[in-house]
């Protein structure tokens, strides 16, 4: 396919993504924009299937006898916050920006891999078979999202998972894990010291918490972290000790730890009861050495460890987090994308993918 045709697909992206950006897509209301991106298909006479609003296709020449790779992103988005100045659905451009809600996580990496695909999907000379899903319910880690997809995909060898990374390889993800406790006490009347107080023994436990250090340390992820973020009592009166205290530990793990290792730690430690919310959030890494690695590093690009989970901790294979746009404007108010970056995207997926295919 010549420069030409590159520039085409890019301009397609730029024009599906305003779309996309124009219809609201909150998680677990991705309805439109899942038609968006069939009609999208639709009209490039390229076969689809639907599964809730997850959207998926092969290349025209899929062979089963080949390794696949995925090219995956979301196209779910978070709520817009009361900062926004603009109006989030409507996709403005303005120097050389194109702003709206999910133009940057994750609007610029979903249409970026749709185009990648399209330059691939009739090609009868690649070693990988190349699958597309855009996938919904991320930002809440769904559980109708990437996986309720994946089992319709066939065997998959490794994938791409477009989030926004300035185009730098994230190698490592911490792993999420969300735990809700529960310190017991005795209700009594605060005048005369009665009762034993839930809330000082979930203090006991939350100041032990602040202090602990985990010994295993990542060279990519740093240390795994405990962080407690929500702490209340049923008690609506001054004059009553608390007979229940509840809060809420953030656990964020490096690759060095899994969170049955976690679990036991807080078991040995802790006075109050607790449970985990989930444990589908795990840690993952790509090697050094995988062939998409070794592809990027050959394009000059640097790799690191992403302090924030993705679609990635679920999937059951190599993957590597990549994609244009800045996580830093990710969930903020006036969310933009510049257009450069989107047909830097779009280039850098395909010179990454030549390698390989």
């Amino acid at each position: 396919m010549s420069n030409q045709s590159i520039e085409i697909l890019q301009g397609e992206a730029i024009e599906l993504l305003k779309q996309l950006i124009a219809t609201p897509s909150f998680s677990k209301e991705e309805n439109d924009t899942a038609e968006i991106i069939c009609s999208f298909f639709e009209g490039h006479s390229i076969p689809f299937a639907r599964v809730g609003n997850n959207i998926y296709a092969k290349n025209k020449y899929y062979d089963a006898n080949k390794k696949s790779i995925l090219l995956n992103s979301h196209h779910d988005t978070v709520k817009p916050n009361k900062g926004y100045t603009v109006d989030p659905f409507t996709p403005l451009i303005k120097d050389g920006k194109l702003f709206g809600l999910g133009s940057n996580d994750a609007g610029g990496c979903l249409v970026s891999l749709i185009a990648t695909f399209l330059y691939y999907y009739g090609r009868t000379d690649t070693a990988y078979n190349v699958v597309f899903a855009a996938s919904a319910e991320e930002e809440i880690s769904g559980v109708n999202g990437i996986e309720l997809v994946l089992p319709y995909l066939g065997e998959i060898d490794c994938g791409i998972v477009g989030e926004p990374t300035k185009l730098e390889m994230a190698v490592a993800e911490r792993g999420l894990m969300v735990i809700d406790c529960v310190a017991e006490g005795r209700a009594g009347h605060a005048a005369r010291k009665e009762g034993e107080s839930a809330l000082y023994k979930a203090v006991d436990d939350i100041n032990w918490i602040r202090n602990f250090k985990f010994e295993k340390v990542s060279s990519l992820l740093g240390e795994s972290m405990l962080t407690v973020t929500v702490i209340e009592t049923d008690n609506k009166q001054h004059n009553v000790v608390p007979a229940q205290c509840k809060f809420v530990i953030d656990v964020r793990v490096n690759e060095l730890y899994s969170f049955d290792e976690i679990l036991n730690e807080l078991k040995s430690n802790l006075k109050s009861k607790f449970k985990p919310r989930t444990t589908r959030m795990k840690s993952t890494s790509i090697a050094l050495d995988h062939p998409l690695v070794k592809a990027g590093i050959a394009l000059g690009k640097s790799y690191y460890g992403s302090p924030t989970t993705s679609d990635k901790a679920l999937m059951p294979f190599s993957t590597l987090k990549m994609g244009p746009g800045d996580s830093a404007r990710s969930h903020t108010a006036d969310e933009y994308i510049y257009l450069d970056e989107i047909k830097d995207g779009i280039e850098t997926y395909i010179k990454l993918l030549n390698q390989l295919l």
